[in-house]
This record gives C-alpha cells, sequence and structure tokens, in this order.
C-alpha cells in the first residue's frame, strides 16, 4: 500500500496558481524529497499533504486515509516540522519536548532521549528564545519525531544547520528511514536530496516536472564531464586541443575541461604526466535542477 497517495491536487491565491494538477504516489518507508526553487509550490503542496490547507481541487490521502476535513485519526501517525518552527513561550527546550511528548503519551525518558540524539542535551534548561536559529531547529525537529509517527514531513529541515550539524542530521534521517518510517521533505540543497532521498520530485510554477532517483535523473540528463588539472600542470591551448574535449576554460583552480570522452581525456592526461590534482566531475543533482528550472534569479 502506498503511504502517500496525491491525486490532482489544485490551489490559488488570487491569480496565483501555486499548486497546479500535482499527483504524486509515495511508498511505505520510501525517502522522497521535493526540490525547486523559490514560490515553486513545495510548502504548499506539503501542508495539504499534511491536512493544514484545503486544496480547491484533487485529493490526498495519508496512510489510506484523506487528510481533508482535519483527520484526526493521522495525527498520532504523522510527524511535521514546519518551514517556521513555533513554540509555546519562556519554556525551556526540554519543558518543550516534554509538552510535545504529554500530548502522546510519550514517557518523558523517552523525550530527554530525544533531546540528546539531536545534540540539545547542554541546551536543555534554556529558554527556546535563548536558542540560537539551528538549536531551535533541532530541538522542532525533535519534537516532530519525539511521538514515532509512521510518516514525517519536513520542510527545509537544515536550513538553519551549520555544516556539521547537517551531517549529523542526515544521519538521524537515514536512521529513520532505515527503520520503515516514510520521510518527505524539501530542501534547497542538492547533494541532501542526493545523499537521503530515494526519489525526487523536482518542482517549479506549482507543477512536478520529473520524479526520479537522483542517479536516474542525472543519467537522462546526459551532462557532459567536467576534468580541472591544477595550475601549472597544461596550458590552456593544448588543453583546447586534446581529442575530446569540447571546451577549455582557465580558473583560479586550473584548467577546466568540458568533455563527453572522460577516459579519453583522463588516459591522455596520465601520458603526459598531468594527473596530479585533477578532479573529474559528472553530472550532479544540480545540473538537473537548473536544466529543468532555469537560471535566473527567483524573489
Amino acid at each position: 500500500m502506498a503511504a502517500i497517495e496525491v491525486v490532482d491536487l489544485t490551489m490559488t491565491y488570487g491569480d496565483l496558481r501555486a499548486v497546479d494538477g500535482v499527483s504524486l504516489e509515495v511508498a511505505e518507508g520510501e525517502f522522497v524529497g521535493i526540490l525547486g526553487p523559490n514560490g515553486a509550490g513545495k510548502t504548499t503542496t506539503l501542508e495539504i499533504i499534511e491536512g493544514l490547507r484545503r486544496p480547491d481541487s484533487g485529493t490526498a490521502r495519508v496512510l489510506g486515509e484523506r487528510v481533508w476535513p482535519r483527520n484526526p485519526r493521522l495525527l498520532p501517525r504523522m510527524g511535521v516540522q514546519l518551514q517556521a518552527s513555533s513554540f509555546f513561550e519562556r519554556l525551556t527546550a526540554r519543558e518543550q519536548i516534554h509538552t510535545f511528548a504529554a500530548l502522546y503519551a510519550v514517557p518523558t525518558a523517552a523525550a530527554d532521549a530525544w533531546l540528546e540524539r539531536v545534540g540539545l542535551v547542554d541546551k536543555a534548561d534554556s529558554r527556546v528564545e535563548d536558542l540560537s536559529g539551528g538549536q531551535a531547529q533541532r530541538l522542532s525537529i525533535a519534537c516532530a519525531l519525539v511521538h514515532g509517527p509512521e510518516v514525517v514531513f519536513l520542510d527545509e529541515p537544515t536550513a538553519a544547520l551549520d555544516p556539521q550539524a547537517r551531517r549529523n542530521l542526515w544521519d538521524l534521517l537515514s536512521g529513520l528511514n532505515d527503520s520503515g518510517r516514510t520521510v518527505v521533505l524539501t530542501t534547497h540543497y542538492m547533494d541532501e536530496a542526493e545523499v537521503l532521498c530515494d526519489r525526487v520530485a523536482i518542482m517549479d510554477a506549482g507543477r512536478i516536472l520529473e520524479c526520479d532517483s537522483p542517479a536516474a535523473l542525472i543519467r537522462d540528463l546526459d551532462a557532459p564531464a567536467r576534468i580541472t588539472v591544477a595550475p601549472g600542470q597544461i596550458t590552456l591551448e593544448d588543453a583546447r586541443a586534446i581529442a575530446g574535449v569540447t571546451n577549455a576554460n582557465e580558473g583560479a583552480e586550473g584548467v577546466v575541461l568540458t568533455t563527453r570522452e572522460p577516459a579519453t581525456v583522463v588516459s591522455y592526461l596520465a601520458q603526459h604526466d598531468q594527473l596530479d590534482g585533477v578532479r573529474v566531475q559528472t553530472g550532479t543533482l544540480e545540473d538537473v535542477f537548473l536544466d529543468l528550472t532555469g537560471r535566473e534569479y527567483r524573489a
């Protein structure tokens, strides 16, 4: 059975069609990411699936249940971390998560364990207003997960985190998924989606443009490889003369060669003892994202 079934969702705000015919199915235990530029409709789509907004048309089901009208049977089975965190005023981090745990009859010991899992034990007695943005974000995630939900929705969960905290959270989220939970998240980080997600749905202008595994999307793009040769290893003129090189440019990191025949080019560099410091980069999820959504600035 599918954990999430979305069929032809639409949502408009005046003249803006924020969600435009979105359909998506997520299997039980699957980790799916929703990517898109600002204003693509990611958050609105997620809020409809969570039962927080009523769509103009279309249906959304979670664990076989309709999400709208607001379905109380689903509340203990879902965990939701919103883009903007809201907490009870003047409570400490420990009091916050104990309060969330009490709503679901979860023991305080289990709530304290979640503070440890998100690295907030040393901030347990600090009020939320005294936490940094990243610390508040981690507390928000712990509160969303404290009751052991079957389906977890995370809206840009690592947006305010430093690189170390992001990596630690990746391990936590991977563990959740490995334990059989279904996870759906929105993110702007391509590396995050590539590492965590079984599939990614790329949205723009309220529509899902593509939905597949990161590897399949990259493979279908058929992007050229970029080979960076360290400074002093090769001249720009010689680089452009290599068989299989379609373009070459010089920058601070060295000479960057563009090719669809990376094996041929690397073999040439090896024959001429020019492999020191060479980096080979094939297509990435970011290339797919930019190819589908464009490079222009978004408001």
